[in-house]
């Protein structure tokens, strides 16, 4: 069995009836690889404060340790399977607002 797209999983999350949220977490400067953390929840506001005491994700964890913040970056309705195919996918730091990435500029062709 293959893993669904990233379309295919945000078409999912659109259908679901209990669909969630997926969020991304830019942290302040990385930790080892690193800078950013997706993941998937049904509560956000409960899922961030267990995440401001350290509880839940062991990144979070470890990066609370280090001394290092975070910010809530970006949010998208979705479902785990959404989580799972943004992590899959990679990049990030691409889909984050706070690290400058922007679209790629389009290049006129020349007729």
């Amino acid at each position: 069995m293959t893993s669904p797209s990233l379309a295919t999983a945000v078409l999912d999350a659109a259908l679901a009836p209990n669909c969630g949220t997926v969020y991304l977490l830019h942290f302040d400067r990385p930790y080892r690889h690193a800078g950013h953390y997706t993941g998937w929840t049904s509560d956000l506001d409960n899922r961030l404060a267990c995440h401001e005491r350290g509880r839940g994700a062991r990144l979070l964890a470890v990066i609370q340790q280090a001394g290092i913040g975070w910010t809530l970056a970006r949010t998208w309705p979705g479902t785990r399977t959404t989580e799972r195919a943004l992590k899959r996918q990679g990049g990030a730091a691409r889909r984050c607002p706070l690290c400058g990435h922007g679209p790629r500029p389009t290049r006129e062709v020349n007729p």
